[in-house]
């Protein structure tokens, strides 16, 4: 047994709240008999576990108990002597320092981190001896200066890791991270993940050589603000799978064509990339999250899951060649940008309306598009929504409208002739509440001036749902053409705040639903669940007869936001 005296003294800032050998029950199994630490009563308070190697190493032992007995247990004949006095002490065998390498190494991989695994090797003189925690296949480096971790990865004996996990948090130089690389790719690890926050004395113009990792399949890399580039020769990467870059600034065709079997590939704020090239027969699955781009080019014939994040530019456009995608998850941003420093330019829909955000999602067997479409105060040049983005077949249609007053039933029509094969359409008009601008009479938002006429055929739409209803002429009209040139089925109309059920454009909505009894129609007020309007189907089913209902107040399920 060991002497408690010397266990304590070999566990930094332990003293007396610290670990103890107790007495403990002993497991028999196949490969060997362990002793279990314990802590001492929880009456004495112990350092925090996170800075506690005698709580990790009595943890993995503990684990390592339970993974190696067998699966009946049998008892020992006799419980094993205690030390003299009938504690833990005076002079015995160091039956940890017995136990064989392998096993050893399995407890101290229970740890985690290196730094814990070295500490805790103060329990064995073996262990200290030997510096097992060299031998160790899987290391991480969480919180360790640069200047003491780069003589650790020195000290390492392995010569092919299994996992190199490095966490910088205090500044590092250039050219030590350059160094770091070096020293992984000498460990030549399966996974690696580097993680760097702060940069001191970078050049932006100085590239880092990126080194070869043969037997990597997965490196994820989060450099501060850092310039790789890919070595003049060799530097291939023949088993990675999966890449993730955060914050750094490189050559993203010339890094996917050295990795042949990637699969997974995440660039995330990668600073300086413009365009996003990515040109691959086995990528499935891409992540990009960037403040701007100007375009995306992708040829990925095994492609299905693409998500896109990002501010677009006035100029921005994607191509996409990905035949078996099926989960599509995009969102993106057009602020525009200043010409001058009074003078903006957006990206227009028509005259009037700027695009201020994309959105497209996927939900069951079908995808959801989302425009966010607003007054502009600025230039803009107008651009094809579907020239910007190849679209899928759009099954319903989000429209989030900042109108500030103005007629908006023109660039709904616009848009419903290009996607005209839609189930659903959703209007949210003025989620904002801003203030109403004076619409002049020459104001462009009623183009063009025949909409109200028109003739549109939408023989998919089915439903219909409009929140934030002021019920004023144009909206009536849109609603009349909705019902006219589409087989509607249902139609849920949320009032806006100011207006009641006895207001002139709620009445005229009443006259449109009754003259369609074929489409199940409901008119909420803006707060709550309560329904004002069911149509005459609707109220003869629910009550079990003929007559017919026109004005209602009745209470009902709260319906989905909109």
């Amino acid at each position: 047994m060991f002497r408690s005296t010397g266990l304590a003294a070999h566990l930094p800032n332990t003293g007396r709240a610290g670990f103890a050998l107790r007495p403990a029950r002993c497991f028999r199994s196949s490969c060997c008999c362990f002793l279990i630490l314990h802590p001492l009563s929880p009456r004495i308070h112990p350092p925090p576990k996170l800075h506690n190697p005698g709580y990790h190493l009595a943890r993995a032992l503990n684990i390592c108990v339970m993974e190696t007995r067998s699966r009946r247990r049998r008892r020992l004949s006799a419980p094993p002597p205690l030390c003299q006095g009938g504690v833990p002490g005076g002079s015995g065998p160091d039956r940890i320092s017995e136990l064989h390498d392998d096993v050893l190494i399995q407890i101290l991989r229970r740890l985690r981190c290196a730094a814990a695994a070295a500490r805790a090797s103060a329990v064995s003189r073996r262990w200290r001896e030997g510096g097992l925690w060299r031998h160790l296949p899987e290391l991480s480096f969480r919180g360790v200066a640069h200047g003491d971790l780069e003589d650790a990865l020195s000290q390492v004996a392995l010569q092919k890791l299994s996992l190199l996990d490095i966490e910088i948090t205090d500044r590092i130089p250039t050219e030590a991270v350059a160094s770091l690389l070096s020293a992984a790719a000498r460990l030549d690890p399966m996974e690696l993940s580097i993680v760097i926050a702060w940069v001191v004395g970078s050049d932006d113009f100085v590239p880092i050589v990126l080194p070869s990792f043969a037997r990597a399949t997965s490196i994820t890399l989060r450099l501060h603000d850092l310039h790789l580039s890919m070595p003049a020769q060799g530097g291939e990467f023949p088993a990675l799978e999966r890449l993730s870059i955060r914050s750094g600034t490189f050559d993203a065709g010339a890094l996917i064509s050295r990795c042949p079997r990637l699969r997974v590939l995440e660039l995330i704020y990668c600073w300086g990339i413009e365009t996003i090239t990515v040109h691959s027969a086995t990528i499935e699955e891409l992540l990009v999250i960037s403040d701007q781009l100007q375009g995306v080019d992708i040829v990925a014939p095994r492609l299905k899951k693409f998500t896109l994040h990002s501010d677009v530019s006035v100029d921005f456009s994607m191509s996409m060649s990905a035949p078996m995608v099926e989960n599509l998850s995009w969102k993106c941003w057009s602020h525009g940008h200043f010409i001058t420093a009074a003078v903006a330019l957006a990206v227009g829909i028509e005259e009037m309306w700027r695009l201020v955000c994309t959105q497209l999602r996927t939900e069951g067997s079908g995808f959801i598009l989302g425009l966010g479409i607003a007054r502009s105060h600025s230039m803009i040049q107008v651009r094809n929504l579907q020239e910007m983005f190849p679209f899928p077949k759009i099954s319903v249609l989000e429209l989030c409208l900042d109108t500030r007053g103005h007629v908006y039933g023109g660039v709904v029509l616009n848009l419903l002739g290009v996607w005209n094969a839609i189930r659903t359409l959703k209007l949210v008009i003025d989620p904002d509440m801003l203030k109403e601008e004076v619409c002049p009479l020459d104001c462009p938002c009623g183009q063009p001036e025949n909409w109200r006429s028109q003739n549109i055929s939408l023989m998919g739409l089915e439903v219909v749902e409009i929140k934030n209803f002021k019920g004023s002429g144009h909206e009536i009209d849109l609603l009349k053409l909705l019902f006219r040139c589409a087989p509607l089925t249902k139609v849920t109309v949320k009032l806006a705040s100011k207006v009641g059920p006895s207001s002139r454009g709620c009445k005229d909505a009443y006259e449109i639903f009754k003259a369609n009894p074929s489409a199940e129609c409901h008119i909420y007020l803006h707060r709550g669940n309560k329904i004002i309007f069911v149509d005459p189907p609707s109220c003869s089913r629910r009550s079990g007869t003929a007559t017919s209902c026109s004005i209602l107040t009745c209470e009902s399920s709260r319906i989905g936001r909109m």
